[in-house]
């Protein structure tokens, strides 16, 4: 079949790749160049372990109380926006336990498939992007912080999923080259981590040598529709046939859904991140440094700072508090490691799609019969990237999934 796929992030290579395994003429479109994006500059971490999704209990209040700090991890803001209402509405709605409850199997479920998907992935690809199993510490200073990972790692524990409550010692016998200030830390042995720019920018080339057809620069204008089926993609560079169609255009994806008459709310959510040489900060193992809510992960030579959720709307302005609030943090945590404040030419911005309910939207729509959605995925996007690529691949070719999707049906909203 002729298969287009909108949008050209780790979520439409993984569909794109395993589209055209299956023997499908396959053509991504993006807007951009292709040559930046989320899926190239975030921390890169593949985590099993993330099983509370965004909308959870305590986010509301806590991030309330951050919206006040330039510095803090989180902000919102304040816009006469109706979209942005009803998504916030939503996402109050779903800030439960009852809701974190039903959904962390879900999500455990899809991270184990696409961690399964990566590791098949490092032995095919014919480039190295980094891939590595040293598992995930989540690092906590202050008793509040203690109490609620240990409540986590009790969740995550029943749910099948290895969670080892650590003292400070034994977190520093972990990390032998590097000084820690913790109170303790729970470490995930199952999660893993890669390098994303690695991976992008061998990945688009090896595909398009492979037969996928690149379309860059190119912004989706409308459809062709016929009843209930896309007969054809238009877009600013032409018109593109499909006997189906993907939407996964991460942020985008909510805009070019409109067009289709489709409500699918996302709001985007800034993160920031940057490279500093790792000169006496030897870390081994992927951290996410609790109270900051800053995310710590070996590159190579180098060490991958990143953070923040700034919900502001489709902008790539880079708020350099947000990112002074990462470079501050670093050495709370480890003691004699000294970050410099980066350039903002140095700091990467990329848009996290967030739905409302902190759960991907993957599968096909009611209204039409040959569109896949494929979207939504937060910050969580690189690390469910092949699963549900490999997901959208079965429900094209009317296979059946190893995944339970009803949970991220595009139409619960």
């Amino acid at each position: 079949m002729k298969i287009t796929v909108i949008g050209g992030g780790i979520i439409g290579l993984s569909t794109a790749h395993y589209l055209l395994q299956a023997g499908h003429e396959v053509t991504v479109i993006d807007q951009s160049s292709l040559n930046d994006g989320c899926s190239f500059g975030n921390a890169g971490m593949i985590v099993p372990s993330h099983i509370i999704p965004l909308a959870s209990p305590g986010m509301i209040a806590r991030g309330i109380r951050w919206m006040f700090r330039s510095d803090s991890p989180f902000y919102i803001r304040p816009r006469w926006d109706t979209r942005l209402f009803r998504w916030g509405w939503q996402f109050y709605r779903h800030s439960t336990k009852n809701h974190v409850k039903q959904a962390a199997p879900a999500l455990k479920e899809l991270s184990l498939f696409s961690k399964k998907m990566y590791r098949e992935l490092a032995t095919e690809l014919p480039f190295d992007f980094g891939y590595a199993e040293r598992g995930l510490l989540m690092l906590y200073q202050s008793p509040g912080a203690q109490h609620e990972e240990e409540e986590t790692a009790r969740f995550a524990n029943t749910l099948g999923i290895e969670a080892r409550v650590l003292p400070a010692a034994e977190v520093q016998r972990l990390e032998p080259e590097v000084e820690l200030r913790v109170l303790g830390g729970v470490y995930y042995p199952g999660d893993a981590h890669l390098i994303p720019h690695n991976l992008m920018k061998q990945w688009i080339p090896y595909l398009n040598k492979q037969g996928v057809n690149f379309k860059t620069g190119e912004e989706v204008k409308d459809f062709r529709i016929r009843k209930s089926r896309i007969e054809a993609v238009i877009t600013t560079g032409g018109e593109y046939q499909a006997d189906e169609v993907v939407l996964a255009a991460g942020s985008w994806s909510e805009a070019i859904a409109a067009k289709l008459d489709l409500k699918l709310p996302i709001q985007a959510g800034k993160g920031y991140s940057f490279l500093t040489d790792d000169t006496g900060f030897k870390v081994q193992i992927p951290s996410i440094l609790l109270e900051a809510r800053v995310a710590v992960t070996p590159m190579g030579n180098k060490v991958r700072l990143g953070g923040t959720m700034e919900i502001a709307g489709i902008s790539h302005q880079i708020n350099m508090n947000r990112v002074r609030g990462i470079v501050e943090a670093v050495p709370r945590y480890y003691p004699n490691v000294k970050i410099n404040m980066p350039e903002a030419d140095e700091v990467w911005a990329g848009l996290r799609p967030c739905s409302p309910d902190g759960l991907p939207y993957i599968g096909r729509t009611s209204r039409y019969t040959n569109l896949v959605i494929a979207t939504g995925h937060a910050m969580m996007g690189l690390s469910l990237g092949p699963g549900t690529g490999k997901l959208v691949s079965l429900l094209i070719n009317n296979q059946a999934t190893p995944v339970t999707m009803e949970p991220f049906h595009p139409d619960r909203f």
